[in-house]
C-alpha cells in the first residue's frame, strides 16, 4: 500500500476534505520516530501538534490504555467509575499545586470542547446581561462556532457568518486596548500564555499580570487556554506559571492524553459551582478509557520530571537553532518553539524540504517553522534535526 493508495484529491477520497491532501501516510511510531507505508523513517518534531509529549507508542501509556480497554471502557455519567475519579483528583491536585486553589474538573474530548465549557461557565457565572468574552487577535481557541468566535482570526470567521455574538478581540499584549474593551457586559477574558496556532507568540512580560489585576478589579473571570501549552510543554506544568498569575479557569487537552482524545476544564471551586446538574454535559465526559490515559500521563510526567526535561531540552534546541545561518530569531518556551527564517524565508518550502529529508515540522506562519517534539526527545535527535534544518536553509 503506497502513501497515496486512495485518490486523496478526487471523488474516491473517503474523507471530507477539511485537511487537504496528506503528503505522507504514517503506519508506526516509537518515541520521536515515525515510519511511513514505504518504511521510510522520520523524526517527529511536531509531536502531533504538541500532543505526543511522552513519545509515540509510549509503553506506560499504551499499557494503561490496553489494560483499561479490557476492564471497563465506558459507562454513562449516571454512574461513577474509579478511573475518572482518580484522574480528576490528579488534575485537581496538579492545579492546587500550581495555583494554590481548590477546584473541580470537567472532562471532555478535545480542547475546543474544554473552551466551549469555559465559555458557557463564564456566561452562567456572569449572569444574564454579562456574557461577553474578550480574547486576543491571533488567538486560536477551537473550531466549534463559539470557540471559533472567540478565536481572534477574522479570516476563519468569514465562511461561517453570522458568528455567535458576545465576543470581542483586542491586540495581543496591548493592555490599554484590553481595558478599553471591558465594560459591564464582560464576563471573562480568555487568553493563551503562548499563541500556538497564531505563530508561537509568548505573552509579553507583565501582560498576564495586568489581565489578572483587571479581572480582580472588575469581577471578571480570567480563563487561561492551556490546550497547547499545558502539561509541561513550556517547561512548567502550565504556561501561566511563567507569569506568576493564578487563573480562575484553565482549559487543557493535547498533551494530557498523549494521543488519546481527551480534554478538560478546571475551575476554582466557587466558580465551578455556577454549573448545576443539566447546565452542561457530554456523553463521553470522563470515560474510563480516556481517563486511564490521563492518569498514566500525569503519573509518568511526574516520574520523569517532565517540566525540567522540557526546560533543558528546549534551551538546548533554542541554542542550536539560534546558531544557524538562515534563522533570524527563535521564540517560544520549553519545547514549543518557532524559528523565524532570515530575510523573510519561505517556511512552507522549508517544511516541505524537511519532510522529504524525514523531519516533521510545520510552517506556523509564512516565515516561521514550528517545532514541538516529544518532551522525551533525545539530544542526539535534536542534533540530527538541527543538522537537517541547516542543510535545508543552506
Amino acid at each position: 500500500m503506497s502513501a497515496h493508495a486512495f485518490d486523496v484529491q478526487g471523488d474516491r477520497c473517503p474523507f471530507i476534505p477539511v485537511f487537504g491532501a496528506p503528503q505522507v501516510m504514517f503506519v508506526r511510531g516509537q518515541g520521536t520516530e515515525l515510519w511511513d507505508v514505504d518504511g521510510k523513517r522520520y523524526l517527529d518534531f511536531l509531536g502531533g501538534l504538541a500532543v505526543i509529549s511522552l513519545g509515540h507508542s509510549n509503553p506506560v501509556i499504551g499499557a494503561a490504555i490496553c489494560e483499561q480497554a479490557n476492564t471497563l471502557m465506558h459507562v454513562s455519567n449516571l454512574f461513577a467509575n474509579p478511573v475518572a475519579t482518580e484522574a480528576a483528583q490528579l488534575v485537581n491536585a496538579l492545579l492546587l499545586e500550581t495555583t494554590g486553589l481548590v477546584g473541580q474538573t470537567f472532562f471532555c474530548n478535545s480542547g475546543a470542547e474544554a473552551n466551549e465549557a469555559a465559555l458557557k461557565l463564564a456566561r452562567k457565572f456572569g449572569g444574564r446581561g454579562r456574557h461577553v468574552v474578550v480574547s486576543a487577535y491571533g488567538s486560536f481557541h477551537g473550531r466549534t462556532l463559539a470557540t471559533l468566535a472567540a478565536t481572534g482570526q477574522p479570516a476563519k470567521h468569514e465562511p461561517f457568518f453570522p458568528m455567535p455574538d458576545g465576543f470581542r478581540h483586542v491586540a495581543f499584549g496591548d493592555v490599554d486596548a484590553l481595558q478599553s474593551a471591558v465594560d459591564p457586559s464582560v464576563a471573562a477574558i480568555l487568553i493563551e500564555t503562548v499563541q500556538g496556532e497564531g505563530g508561537v507568540n509568548p505573552a509579553p512580560d507583565g501582560y498576564l499580570r495586568a489581565i489578572r489585576n483587571l479581572c480582580d478589579e472588575r469581577g471578571m473571570l480570567m480563563i487561561v487556554d492551556e490546550v497547547q501549552t499545558g502539561f509541561a510543554r513550556t517547561g512548567r506544568w502550565f504556561g501561566f506559571q511563567h507569569h506568576d498569575v493564578v487563573p480562575d479557569v484553565v482549559t487543557m487537552a493535547k498533551g494530557m492524553g498523549n494521543g488519546f482524545p481527551v480534554g478538560a476544564m478546571w475551575a476554582r471551586h466557587d466558580v465551578a459551582s455556577a454549573f448545576q446538574p443539566g447546565d452542561h454535559g457530554s456523553t463521553f465526559s470522563g470515560t474510563a478509557i480516556a481517563t486511564a490515559a490521563v492518569r498514566a500521563v500525569i503519573n509518568e510526567m511526574r516520574r520523569i520530571d517532565a517540566p525540567a526535561m522540557s526546560t533543558d531540552k528546549g534551551a538546548y534546541l533554542i541554542a542550536k537553532l539560534s546558531a544557524l545561518q538562515g534563522v533570524a530569531s527563535v521564540r517560544g518556551q520549553g519545547l514549543l518553539i518557532a524559528a523565524e527564517l532570515a530575510n523573510g524565508g519561505d517556511a512552507k518550502a522549508a517544511y516541505t524540504a524537511l519532510l522529504q529529508r524525514g523531519v516533521v515540522t510545520n510552517a506556523v506562519t509564512a516565515t516561521a517553522l514550528r517545532l514541538a517534539p516529544p518532551i522525551t526527545v533525545s539530544y542526539d535527535e535534536i542534533d540530527e534535526v538541527v543538522a537537517s534544518i541547516a542543510e535545508v536553509l543552506a
